[in-house]
């Protein structure tokens, strides 16, 4: 007997379906959690508490993944709503469902309450799905679905508990207001309450490279009672390390793979030298040094310049680095209450851009630089300056710091028959060379917007400057710098960029710390950490001196993790290792790190030496030294993460002593570069490419000239790849970023890119002779 339930719907609280359309609220599905202490130095305080939350930006729907529901599957005698009224005829339940979502004052009201028409689809279908699939539901519910199927209620009368449904698949809309507190980064200089109680004197040494800024900084971090050094590299918090207690001025090293002490009770010394990471905003000093300041932009990095200068708890601050930051400090400085004095430098020796490009390595002279942008190029170049009988030495990014300095060592040692170098940018700091001129071979080079996308684009007036600064170093034995280019197109642009103003330095970097991303689990305790992070930069607010740093990486490992059953801290802290994610062989290492963790079972040693084969010999050809490369990476990653999980990674000092063994190996790799290249190109098969590092793309005129080889033969694949190497550059040289100079296309194919393709090999005066007849 169909019955309808209108006096029993009196007695029922849950009748919030009349509420509603008299103006009536939703049921709520839990209370909401306590907001992010303002007084938290690692939470932000929150301006958009105090009524300005309309002026917050509409969250990023997209990233608001649903938490799947289970319908109901309880049996007949538990079907309250069925034994209250009737059984539902799920038929007509989905015609009125239907006739629900359809209707614009049901849209609307859903806008109202956080659900756009993304959310509002996906939040239906799956509260269709869930009543459809239920064999029963709660009895207000049911009761209501009758009402509307007998013609008693209105479809409207839903919408309760549509809302609630929404809301338990998406938690966010119950707390947004919450949310938004917690990533609210409009106020960082309030995270730092001890920075904040003292007055700080802040003095911005400005100058180019070899300007004596840096030495001024550290001669009075060195006269204080206390100081702290802080530097991008391990390779300059180590000189500085090495400097004070030369001076005998007791000091520690601190890097995240490293600490040592001065003192051999490994007593704390009053003075510290540490990548900037790692840098302590608790301890009160006297003196801090912060170099680099301009990498405060680094769309990686940044925030932790901004940490430092933000945050350290010293009397003086000594800030390093281009004129281009002193705007920008100032602006952050006036936040703080905080004066800024300039201290301005000029360059120690004279630097000098040459009217001719070097054009053959013919030309060479004692005390060059080649500065390359592309391993193959480094590998190309090296073999052809041995081929001429000479010695080179080589340094890149990926080489560990102990190789570095060796061939650093190598071409500054007068004695030694090694006057020649072949680098990439990894010079432009941490390295003291003597070089007498720097030679770049290209203008471009890959690199990361603020998006995480990789482009090709030319140099920089910043990098250029940078790097042309390494040349004539003071003190060194060459008293004047000189710089060109290797191809004579190239040295125009290169003067072009040379003489340009630094673009001044717009923003500082920021990046949620774990306790932010704690309170948003708190709220969203079924959400991945890659999907907390989104939701997190979403909803961030920043004013115009700041930007969120790029989180590619970190949402990459906290993807590749996410199976593994860790807590969040844990899970934080691996997401923010160190690592190429372009390394296979390293990330497939964190994982089993992550995996075994997970287990509670210690990384040992000998587990560690399984794992990697351990001991390793001599590489024979350039992918074993690759190997060798990413090796030390894997013995880094143990190491960083043992200062953080000690229990975990014990045996930290046996793989110290491994990692030295092993830069030992991959100097000798490294000092017999050209008969690894020589082995690689035997042993590979006909038509197949060379062993390359992901990092960097192939020159571009060998990868046009290899793909046409494999699909053309003799002079018509010659051909094609001058055209197409001369036609890439001149498209080059049309655009904006690279001026406005254009040349004649046959200089390409008959000029400096055919005595490229002779150096390289990759051409013949005979096939020359040839293209030059047709």
């Amino acid at each position: 007997m169909s019955r309808c339930a209108w006096p029993l719907l009196r007695r029922l609280p849950a009748r919030a379906g009349l509420a509603l359309r008299h103006g009536g609220g939703a049921p709520r599905a839990r209370p909401a959690a306590p907001a992010a202490s303002s007084s938290s130095p690692s939470s932000p305080s929150s301006p958009a508490s105090s009524g300005d939350g309309g002026a917050s930006r509409a969250p990023d729907t997209s990233l608001f993944v649903p938490v799947p529901l289970k319908p109901g599957l309880g049996g007949a005698a538990e079907d309250v709503g069925a034994e209250l009224t009737r059984p539902l005829d799920k038929g007509e339940v989905l015609k009125n469902l239907n006739k629900f979502y359809k209707r614009k004052e049901i849209q609307r009201l859903g806008a109202e309450n956080g659900l756009d028409a993304r959310l509002f689809h996906q939040a239906f279908i799956s509260f269709r799905k869930y009543i459809m699939e239920s064999s029963s539901v709660s009895a207000d519910l049911h009761i209501i679905l009758n009402d509307i199927c007998c013609g008693a209620g209105h479809v409207d009368d839903l919408f309760p508990f549509f809302l609630r449904h929404a809301k338990q698949i998406f938690p966010m809309l119950d707390c947004m207001d919450d949310l938004r507190k917690i990533s609210d980064l409009r106020l960082p200089p309030n995270w730092y309450p001890d920075a904040r109680a003292i007055q700080r004197k802040i003095i911005f040494h400005a100058g180019p490279t070899n300007s004596g800024k840096t030495y001024h900084a550290i001669q009075r971090f060195l006269s204080a009672k206390s100081g702290i050094y802080c530097g991008p590299l391990k390779l300059l918090a180590h000189e500085i390390f090495q400097k004070s207690n030369d001076a005998n001025v007791p000091c520690d090293l601190v890097t995240g793979e490293e600490r040592v002490f001065a003192n051999e009770d490994s007593r704390q010394a009053p003075h510290v030298a540490c990548t900037i990471e790692m840098c302590s905003t608790n301890t009160p000093y006297e003196v801090a040094v912060i170099d680099e300041i301009q990498m405060i932009r680094d769309p990686a990095r940044g925030w932790a310049w901004t940490r430092a200068l933000l945050g350290l708890c010293a009397e003086e601050i000594h800030v390093c680095g281009e004129p281009a930051a002193i705007d920008l400090v100032t602006e952050l400085m006036y936040t703080t209450g905080e004066e800024v004095e300039v201290r301005n430098y000029e360059r120690l020796t004279p630097l000098t851009v040459l009217d001719y490009a070097l054009e053959s390595l013919d030309n060479l002279r004692p005390g060059d630089c080649i500065v390359c942008f592309s391993k193959n190029d480094i590998y190309s170049i090296s073999r052809q300056i041995e081929a001429r009988g000479l010695e080179c030495a080589v340094i890149y990014g990926s080489l560990p710091p102990g190789t570095k300095l060796e061939q650093a060592k190598k071409f500054n040692d007068p004695d030694d028959p090694c006057k020649i170098l072949v680098a990439t940018d990894a010079i432009g700091m941490g390295l003291n060379l003597c070089i007498r001129r720097i030679i770049f071979n290209s203008i471009v080079k890959p690199t990361v917007n603020e998006k995480g996308e990789k482009e090709i684009d030319s140099i920089t007036t910043s990098q250029a400057l940078q790097i042309a600064g390494r040349a004539g170093r003071f003190g060194s034995s060459f008293k004047q710098g000189e710089v060109t280019a290797m191809h004579r197109d190239d040295l125009a642009r290169l003067k072009e960029i040379l003489s340009e103003p630094v673009p001044p330095v717009q923003a500082a970097g920021l990046h949620p710390t774990p306790e932010q991303i704690e309170m948003f689990a708190y709220h969203l305790p079924d959400a991945t950490l890659s999907n907390l992070i989104d939701i997190f930069v979403s909803l961030s607010q920043v004013d115009g001196m700041y930007f969120v740093c790029n989180i590619d990486d970190f949402k990459f490992l906290a993807d590749m993790i996410q199976h593994i059953p860790l807590n969040l801290r844990s899970r934080y802290v691996f997401c923010t290792a160190p690592l190429n994610r372009k390394e296979p062989f390293v990330c497939t290492t964190l994982l089993k790190f992550a995996r075994q963790f997970s287990r509670n079972e210690p990384l040992t040693f000998d587990w560690l030496c399984r794992h990697t084969k351990w001991p390793l010999a001599a590489p024979k050809n350039i992918k074993e030294l690759v190997h060798l490369e990413a090796v030390h990476d894997v013995f880094d990653l143990y190491l960083w993460l043992s200062y953080r999980f000690m229990d975990m990674f014990p045996d930290a000092v046996l793989v110290r002593d491994i990692q030295k063994k092993l830069d030992d190996i991959i100097q000798i790799g490294v000092c017999n570069i050209t008969k690894l290249i020589r082995a690689s190109q035997s042993a590979a098969a006909p038509g197949t490419a060379e062993v390359v590092s992901e990092d960097f793309p192939l020159s571009r005129t060998q990868r046009d000239a290899r793909v046409v080889s494999d699909r053309h033969g003799g002079t018509e694949a010659l051909s094609i790849a001058v055209e197409a190497a001369g036609l890439r550059r001149a498209k080059n040289l049309r655009s904006p970023r690279l001026g406005g100079r254009q040349e004649d296309m046959k200089s390409y194919g008959r000029g400096s890119l055919a005595n490229r393709l002779l150096r390289e090999g990759l051409l013949t005066q005979e096939m020359l002779r040839q293209l030059e007849s047709l």
